[in-house]
């Protein structure tokens, strides 16, 4: 007979909930989340922490649900642990045992009753996209390749800024979303352009599912003159989802990073750690044509 062996509880282990911030790069994954088929980042992260710490379970939980191909430069995770490893060495330990396209940038340790998910004031994202006429193998991974015309960004940039506050984005939720409504709080939106890249950036309480693609697709209509400022902005006030088709692919999609009212990570573990480059505008592609009579 096999006499199972006590729970850490029942030995007096204390519970510790670690906190990590996390990269990883999304192309060869089903996602953030546990999925039936596929491999997840959840699943490899758990199976890691696992071999480290088999006192109990482990099941990570995150500040934000990234759907499969998308990145993450700043992702927020808890999970707790019994074990004898004290927090600052689980980044290392960690490391040396995920594939390459994940890795640990900090981990620290948090009171039970803090969660990565509930816990967070903010999820921020970064959309890339590559705006030169020839292909780029380099920025193929990270970005969307819009060749066709120059974007103009000054027409994406004015669209943006009645998003800001709260607000119903129904026409930004794919279908098959779980939540009871499609509410949020748009905190910052930005638009930048370093020659043949334009970085779209977005911040919210929260994000529907589906929520930044679907938005990015409709803002690249804007730079294309496919579609108007005021005509986006219609689209999402009215709730018109059914002319929300095509969205943006999931490469070019970055969770930037989760934040928090108070200070969790050092700023270099965790703030900004997905590079923005500059690439000159060398052979930009043509202007876009001028803006349809009938909108």
């Amino acid at each position: 007979m096999t006499i199972p062996e006590p729970s850490a509880e029942a030995v007096g282990i204390r519970l510790k909930r670690i906190a990590l911030s996390l990269q990883y790069e999304g192309s060869s994954f089903c996602g953030w989340q546990r999925q039936p088929n596929g491999t997840s980042v959840q699943s490899v992260l758990d199976d890691a922490i696992s071999v480290l710490d088999p006192h109990r379970p482990i099941q990570t939980v995150a500040a934000g649900r990234t759907d499969a191909g998308v990145h993450a430069s700043g992702q927020v995770v808890h999970f707790d642990s019994c074990g004898p490893i004290p927090a600052k060495r689980w980044a290392p330990a960690l490391n040396g045992r995920l594939p390459s396209s994940i890795r640990v940038r900090e981990a620290v340790e948090r009171p039970l009753g803090w969660h990565a998910c509930y816990s967070a004031s903010y999820r921020r994202y970064r959309y890339t996209l590559y705006n030169g006429r020839r292909p780029n193998l380099f920025l193929a991974p990270w970005s969307w390749h819009r060749y066709q015309t120059r974007l103009d960004e000054q027409a994406m940039e004015q669209a943006l800024q009645g998003l800001l506050g709260s607000h119903d984005f129904a026409a930004f939720q794919r279908a098959g979303s779980r939540r009871s409504h499609s509410r949020t709080t748009i905190q910052d939106v930005s638009i930048q352009r370093r020659g043949d890249l334009i970085h779209f950036e977005i911040q919210a309480s929260g994000f529907l599912y589906g929520m930044v693609r679907l938005l990015t697709g409709q803002l690249v209509a804007v730079g294309e003159h496919r579609l108007t400022p005021e005509h986006f902005e219609r689209r999402w006030r009215e709730r018109r989802r059914s002319e929300v088709k095509d969205g943006a692919p999931a490469q070019g999609l970055c969770l930037l990073r989760a934040g928090y009212p108070e200070s969790i990570f050092s700023k270099g573990g965790w703030y900004d750690c997905q590079p923005t480059f500059f690439l000159a505008s060398e052979d930009p592609p043509p202007d876009p044509p001028p803006w349809p009579i009938s909108t």
